[in-house]
């Protein structure tokens, strides 16, 4: 019997493909600053050289405002006497433009006056809203005057005269009128976003055709000091509370005939506080000026006052119409 050895086939280490020869990366040119990027890490030296290549700049202390000098004219080719004359000659420019605002635009609608109209209190409203609403259960109409510290006299405030024009009210019924009318509109199913922008230009024109017969009429009539903008502005702002009031009986569905009666009260209301509101204005009929309107010019500002008041019910035709 015999014994036979196998022994293991010899190993055989695989052969490297890969070339024995690896490129360097291609260089990356160098920043203007003068940094270096490298895809490794450079050697030592090479990082101990970049290091110094960079040099912090000096430190410079922040200017105190405190302690600012006048820059040197001398270095810009001019003297002091030159420097101060255009230093002197700017301010007068200055406040030559400041003195043609003021006369020219500021004087138009100045912000006293703003402060004046928007001085109200809310016990002013309540009883300006009766006022406007029932007019005809109101005496006296006669506005009250106050002398200033100068001695000068001006009309007291709103809130201390109730017969004084504002404009608080009539600039927040105009923008609740653009809002009932929006609703009105989307309770009928055809709102669009271009209602408000409609109803928004509606109003502001009403008021500006009201505004533009009061002044052309005063003209015409030589009326002298016809009141301030503003105050004519407010008299015709008022109208909207009668055009909310109708408004809202057009949205309780009371029926044609109520709305209609609501319609020509708030119309008679508003005529009759017009009427009573700009009297002073067009018939300033006070002892000192009694005599100086003959009795033709007397009738035909009376006639105008009526043909005024009979105009509101065209106004409010026209805003009532959303």
């Amino acid at each position: 019997m015999s014994y036979y050895s196998c022994s293991p086939p010899p190993l055989q280490h695989p052969v490297p493909t890969h070339p024995a020869f690896i490129p360097e990366p291609p260089s990356t040119p160098a920043s203007p600053q003068g940094y270096q990027r490298f895809v490794s890490s450079p050697p030592p030296t090479q990082q101990y050289a970049a290091r110094t290549q960079y040099n912090p700049p000096p430190f410079q202390p922040i200017p105190n405002p405190q302690h600012q000098h006048i820059p040197d004219f001398a270095a810009w080719g001019m003297n002091d006497s030159t420097a101060q004359f255009g230093m002197h000659l700017g301010q007068t420019a200055v406040a030559a433009g400041q003195d043609y605002v003021q006369k020219n635009f500021t004087g138009m609608i100045p912000v006293t006056m703003l402060k004046h109209h928007f001085n109200v209190s809310n016990s002013y409203v309540m009883h300006k809203l009766q006022l406007v609403v029932f007019p005809w259960r109101h005496k006296p109409w006669t506005r009250k005057v106050r002398r200033t510290e100068a001695g000068h006299t001006e009309w007291q405030p709103p809130r201390d005269d109730i017969n004084s024009p504002d404009l608080y009210i009539p600039l927040m019924a105009l923008v609740t009128y653009i809002l009932i009318a929006a609703l009105q509109t989307g309770l009928q199913e055809r709102f669009h976003p271009q209602i408000l922008g409609t109803s928004a230009t509606r109003a502001l024109l009403v008021v500006l055709l009201d505004f533009l017969f009061v002044q052309c009429g005063c003209y015409l009539l030589n009326v002298q000091g016809t009141g301030q903008v503003v105050d004519l502005i407010a008299y015709g702002g008022y109208k909207f509370v009668g055009v909310i009031l109708t408004l809202f009986a057009g949205l309780l569905n009371l029926g044609t005939t109520i709305y209609t009666l609501v319609f020509l009260y708030v119309f008679a209301a508003n005529a009759l506080f017009v009427l009573r509101s700009l009297r002073s204005v067009v018939l300033p009929d006070l002892p000192a000026n009694v005599g100086t309107v003959n009795p033709t010019s007397r009738k035909r500002r009376i006639t105008f006052l009526f043909l005024e008041a009979v105009l509101q019910v065209v106004y409010m035709g026209i805003l009532v119409r959303v």
